[in-house]
């Protein structure tokens, strides 16, 4: 007895359970949203903006605030870089400033606790990295000299020149211009007695060198602290005048986001950034209150876990995602209640295409026609989002016919709006034909040899990733046959051009290495699909080696399960027991490679099912994402809809079609 015969009614069960969690998880607009869990620090930065700007919370939000750190606190004392991490002195100093800025004494358990947990590391506070180091800066803790330099007269060099801003990857392009402003000012915010109190808590020992900390996970190289003693003579000679010059140019770059990106900002992280910005320009900015307005956007709040900033809000990519799990399984196990659920989803994400920008300067990159990884109130339209928007709305389309669509239209998108997503999309392919995120690669990969940050790597140029690539190409193949002629020839030049960088990023035994998920399950995932859409055939060189891949790498139990530490150490680390998202990735994978009938495949499929919860779900409480390399997250509802696409591919893949008008 094979898996055709035995599997198929445990999987429909199973499906339709999870189908039915995932349909009371939508939202009344028709989305789908997951909290993007990561760590304390940008609710520390939100607390320090508030105290900077005089506008403290509320006497409920100090409480949630003080919840919140009183639920991630480590048992050690501290607070981790993520959910699963041992303290990191950089969250836990931000998180006792912080605290002690809300206005508990350095005696309460929770900052003493800190304390105590800071003063076991070498150099204590003292070895948290650059980034630690500009906030305490901005407060005044510490002078500007023991920064990292962050000269605002790099906005004022040609655009062609390598070390300009604006060759940067965006979300670290808006940072440079925004902290580059506080340091050229050498803004301080005004603390009173608490700066020598933090200070003195803080800092308990004479200062020293110090070995990098544990969050210096890429010490900077020969090169960049050449560079940053160069950086360090400029500013004792630098010209005001130009200074002045350089200033304004960064304060203009600031005001042009707030018009571009009315709503919200391109991340909570900016977005604080750019207030501090605004209120260091001029304390009564016309644009002050806006932008602080804009804060609420990042906040998230429960009763259990109180009230925390998150990174990013995940609204189209997670509503993406829910309607091709529900579509999955193919009309045969579709509900009407899924039905449903699929047109007020089909509606929203056509609402959520951004269509204006009304920025003050022409945006560096294709916006117009593209999704963002938010909402539609975003003006940062992103690659692999607007693929997946793409992909969703069209696959609505062909399982739901013009009734995707309001009446009068071509379905849920329209060829004027396929033709705006299939600019955005190919304004991201690089020259190696691999794909990115925010912007196409502006310069060499050599620019990370520059990279300041200490913690995070892969943010300095917007590089190809296999995830993004394979994104790109499902989504331009079932584009490509609704396109005219001109427009169907360049997508599939970039579909051969994206197929090739796929190939080329494969590794020896097989693997391919992520870039946003966990991590070479994630990129398998996005690798076979992408292969498969621009017409390799399951024999394929690649994916058979693919497939020897992913059954080398299955657990006893059935399943896969990834270490998280494999971004950093850049090497597949498999846990001892399986996870459902690494398992829905690899079972994706194993139906594109190793093909439905394999055992491997089964044994997969076996194993989502038994861990399935009564309710639907299942265990949500790992880590399952990464940013930067180094920057692990939680998807909250990666554990929901993962699952719920591999198991409806799989029962599509090995229940017969019924025809119509069969009994």
């Amino acid at each position: 007895m094979n898996a055709h015969d035995a599997v198929p009614d445990d999987v429909r069960t199973a499906y339709e359970a999870a189908c039915t969690r995932l349909l009371s998880l939508q939202s009344d607009d028709g989305s789908w949203e997951g909290e993007m869990e990561w760590n304390t620090t940008i609710l520390s930065q939100y607390v320090i903006v508030l105290r900077v700007l005089q506008r403290p919370p509320d006497e409920g939000s100090r409480q949630g605030m003080v919840t919140h750190f009183r639920n991630t606190r480590t048992p050690e004392g501290g607070w981790g870089m993520h959910p699963a991490a041992p303290p990191s002195p950089y969250a836990t100093v931000l998180a006792y400033v912080a605290l002690r800025l809300l206005g508990l004494g350095p005696g309460d358990p929770l900052t003493a606790g800190a304390r105590k947990w800071l003063g076991t590391q070498p150099g204590g506070a003292r070895c948290v990295p650059q980034w630690g180091r500009f906030w305490l800066a901005v407060l005044g803790i510490v002078p500007y000299r023991e920064v990292a330099p962050f000269p605002p007269e790099a906005m004022l060099l040609p655009r062609w020149f390598p070390l300009h801003p604006e060759r940067l990857l965006g979300w670290t392009r808006m940072l440079y211009q925004a902290m580059s402003y506080l340091y050229g000012a050498r803004f301080r915010a005004d603390l009173g007695p608490l700066a020598d109190a933090l200070r003195g808590e803080l800092f308990t020992t004479p200062a020293t060198p110090s070995a990098p900390g544990p969050d210096v996970v890429f010490p900077r190289g020969r090169l960049l602290r050449a560079l940053q003693q160069c950086l360090r003579g400029w500013e004792r000679v630098h010209s005001r005048r130009l200074r002045r010059a350089a200033l304004e140019r960064c304060h203009h770059a600031v005001v042009d986001e707030q018009y571009a990106s009315p709503v919200h900002g391109l991340s909570s992280v900016n977005a604080l950034m750019e207030c501090l910005v605004l209120f260091a320009h001029d304390r009564r900015h016309p644009m002050l209150d806006a932008a602080v307005a804009r804060l609420e956007y990042w906040r998230w709040a429960d009763e259990k876990n109180g009230v925390r900033i998150c990174g990013e809000r995940s609204l189209v990519w997670d509503t993406t995602f829910a309607v091709q799990a529900l579509l999955a399984a193919g009309p045969q196990h579709r509900s009407e209640q899924a039905a449903s659920a699929l047109h007020k989803a089909c509606t929203y994400l056509r609402a959520a295409r951004i269509t204006t920008y009304p920025g003050l300067n022409p945006p560096l990159r294709k916006v117009i026609g593209g999704w963002a990884f938010s909402d539609g109130d975003s003006r940062w339209p992103v690659g692999d989002c607007t693929a997946e928007a793409v992909d969703a709305l069209l696959g609505a389309r062909d399982a739901l016919g013009s009734g995707a669509g309001p009446a009068g239209t071509d379905g849920p998108l329209p060829p004027r709006s396929l033709s705006g997503a299939l600019d955005v999309i190919l304004d991201r392919q690089n020259r190696d034909g691999g794909f990115g995120t925010l912007d196409r690669q502006r310069t060499g990969r050599w620019l990370d040899v520059l990279n300041p940050t200490e913690m995070f790597a892969q943010c300095m140029v917007d590089s190809s990733s296999v995830d993004c690539t394979g994104s790109a190409l499902t989504a331009l193949a079932r584009m490509r046959g609704l396109l005219p002629p001109r427009e169907r020839r360049r997508a599939d030049a970039a579909i051969r051009r994206g197929a090739t960088y796929l190939r080329s990023a494969q590794n020896p035994d097989g693997s391919f290495a992520g870039t946003w998920g966990i991590n070479y399950t994630y990129a398998a995932f996005h690798a076979a699909r992408g292969l498969r859409a621009a017409g390799a055939p399951p024999d394929d060189p690649a994916l058979r080696l693919l497939g020897h891949w992913l059954t080398a790498t299955q657990l006893a139990d059935g399943g896969w399960g990834e270490d998280w530490r494999g971004c950093v150490e850049q090497r597949y680390i498999a846990l001892d027991h399986a996870l459902p998202e690494m398992t829905s990735w690899a079972v994706l994978a194993g139906l594109d490679t190793l093909g439905p009938g394999n055992p491997s495949v089964a044994a997969g499929v076996r194993w989502l099912c038994t861990a399935q919860e009564p309710d639907g779900s299942w265990s949500d409480d790992h880590v399952n994402a990464v940013f930067f390399a180094t920057m692990v997250i939680n998807y909250r509802l990666y554990a929901a809809y993962f699952p719920t696409l591999a198991l409806g591919r799989y029962l599509r893949a090995v229940t017969p079609i019924t025809p119509r008008g069969a009994a």
